[in-house]
């Protein structure tokens, strides 16, 4: 009873990715650290931006390291993790200034990093070993725990730097994290019977990048998730913007953000679901990007028209953060499944990791894309503008390099 793909995969999956999932509640408190320390918000939005490029570069060199043995790569995450929270706290609490800045920045940001990218990685290949016949349905579930983290973890986090403030919110969730993760960690098992193929042969993987369909894979994803960051990480300004003077503004700026976090939460695991049954994943990537275009166009053109009524710029702003944001979701999901249908199970942690290299890079560039546009006099339509030219771009690779459904071993 306790050794099935449930208790053993899916259930410790998403207790890890709900908990290291909570980097994308960054907004929430970030106005409240800048305040604490004495510190610009956007000086101290690089400590997002390293968390997430900490994430991509951990899980790029972690690939060998999980393979070989996820019970200590899932307890190296749930430490690093739950002190880099916690130590958060205390920077907070003890410097001030630029000493509480870089403090911030090793912890939240290296620290907790480094955490959020191995204990991304360590489930996913487990996941598919155990449903091998539904992969997209299996990191679904997992990486959907990750997207819904914020509508879980937001109220929560409210809650606690309303009535505790915000070192003990730090301190409280780092410590309850540690607990959730561990539980984590002690029932993920890989299938019995499975053994890992011993490979004497030295292979760097770094190779992956001669491979042209691997480049198109790591392209797209990588536009997919700045692009997504380019809007995500500004939707609060967005919806200001266009509610501006609105008597439910309020409502709705507190209302939308939980909605898209659900929708980003139900793409991950519809889309990569929906991969089971097609011929190729990759489908799913051009469906993505296909409706993030329709959109965004409807946005600039919406943006741009005259006697628009309230209403209907209302929907269409809404439907914009909800479909952008399952895409953004999506693309996470499929990502695993699809890397293994090309390339093959034999070294998918490795692949996987060395993909989500593209997520460390994002993290540095789709949100200060936004910052660089706007603090020099440009607006929303023009971060808009430029995200659908650059999920066009992500459309056109995805048709012309990523096209071969044969499995290359490597």
């Amino acid at each position: 009873m306790m050794n099935n793909k449930w208790v053993r995969a899916a259930i410790p999956a998403l207790l890890i990715h709900i908990s290291v999932g909570t980097v994308y509640c960054w907004s929430t408190f970030k106005q409240a650290i800048a305040e604490q320390i004495g510190m610009s918000q956007f000086s101290v939005g690089w400590a997002f931006s390293l968390a997430i490029f900490f994430l991509g570069m951990s899980a790029a060199f972690a690939g060998k390291f999980v393979e070989k043995d996820i019970h200590k790569s899932s307890l190296i995450a749930c430490i690093c993790f739950s002190v880099g929270m916690i130590g958060t706290g205390l920077c907070i609490k003890f410097l001030t200034g630029w000493a509480a800045l870089i403090g911030i920045y090793i912890c939240y940001g290296a620290i907790m990093g480094i955490g959020l990218g191995v204990g991304y990685l360590t489930p996913v290949k487990t996941l598919m070993l155990w449903f091998s016949k539904n992969k997209g349905l299996a990191t679904g579930i997992s990486i959907m725990g990750f997207g819904l983290a914020k509508a879980i973890a937001t109220p929560i986090m409210d809650i606690l730097q309303n009535k505790y403030g915000i070192v003990a919110m730090f301190v409280i969730l780092g410590t309850i994290y540690f607990v959730v993760m561990f539980v984590g960690h002690l029932l993920l098992k890989k299938p019995d019977g499975w053994i890992e193929p011993q490979n004497t042969e030295k292979y760097n993987i770094l190779s992956m990048f001669k491979q042209k369909e691997f480049i198109g894979i790591w392209i797209m994803f990588y536009l997919n998730i700045h692009c997504g960051l380019m809007i995500i990480s500004y939707e609060k300004q967005i919806l200001n913007v266009a509610f501006a003077g609105a008597v439910t503004l309020a409502t709705i700026v507190s209302v939308v953000p939980s909605c898209t976090a659900i929708s980003n939460a139900l793409g991950r695991i519809g889309y990569s679901t929906v991969s089971d049954k097609l011929k190729q994943r990759n489908t799913i990537y051009k469906i993505i990007f296909i409706s993030c275009i329709i959109i965004s166009g409807l946005m600039i053109f919406t943006n741009a028209a005259s006697g628009v009524t309230s209403i209907v710029l209302s929907i269409i702003v809404i439907a914009y953060l909800l479909i952008i944001n399952a895409g953004y979701g999506g693309g996470f999901s499929t990502l695993p499944a699809l890397l293994s249908e090309r390339f093959g199970m034999k070294k998918i942690s490795q692949i996987h990791g060395l993909a989500l290299s593209a997520w460390a890079v994002a993290g540095l560039t789709g949100n200060n894309t936004s910052e660089i546009i706007l603090s020099n006099g440009g607006n929303y339509n023009i971060v808009i503008s430029i995200a659908t030219i650059l999920y066009s771009v992500a459309l056109i690779i995805c048709f012309a390099m990523v096209r071969n459904k044969k499995k290359n071993i490597v």
